[in-house]
């Protein structure tokens, strides 16, 4: 059993308007690595993306028990706003960072790490828009498309949804991009 939790990770969305891109990529990557794909939202209908997608979550959020998954993974978008100040996706990722999971972020959901507390001190990157808010939040941003800092990785936005599922495979098997 204990094997199987190695391979399962947690993608959360927004219920509307999650950037399709910077779900879709680094799941097809994860999957494509042998990695079991749960997605949970705040909601148990559709969610929606800001392109079109249209995406039934496996679990609702506060369904979420993160010991369950080897890697916890915030996607952005505009909607990622709902999780920003969301108590529960503040616990989901802190528990994830206790117990040692890959904890990982793109767009602007960099900003839920932020609020949860546990950016400071990190280095992290976020889409710019919201680089001042990690700065004063106590985040080194560095401005890269993908940041690692630990088990922690963050990404700035679409264009490095590739290279943001690579680094989440890496994270968690050791194996670097193809």
């Amino acid at each position: 059993m204990a094997n199987e939790k190695t391979k399962q990770a947690l993608m959360i969305i927004a219920h509307k308007d999650f950037r399709d891109e910077e779900f879709q990529e680094p799941k097809a990557i994860l999957e494509k690595n042998g990695i079991k794909v749960t997605v949970a939202s705040s909601g148990a209908d559709f969610a929606k993306g800001v392109l079109g997608l249209r995406y039934k979550p496996d679990i609702t959020l506060s369904e979420v028990k993160a010991g369950d998954y080897c890697m916890v993974v915030f996607v952005g978008g505009a909607g990622s706003k709902e999780y920003w100040m969301d108590e529960t996706a503040h616990k989901i990722a802190r528990e994830a960072v206790s117990s040692g999971k890959v904890l990982g972020a793109i767009c602007i959901a960099p900003v839920i790490l932020l609020n949860a507390g546990l950016l400071e001190g990190k280095m992290a990157t976020v889409f710019h828009s919201e680089a001042k808010t990690l700065i004063n939040g106590g985040a080194n941003y560095t401005g890269k498309e993908v940041e690692r800092d630990g088990l922690i990785i963050t990404s700035s936005g679409p264009g490095a949804a590739k290279d943001f599922g690579f680094a989440l495979v890496e994270a968690l098997t050791g194996q670097s991009k193809p």
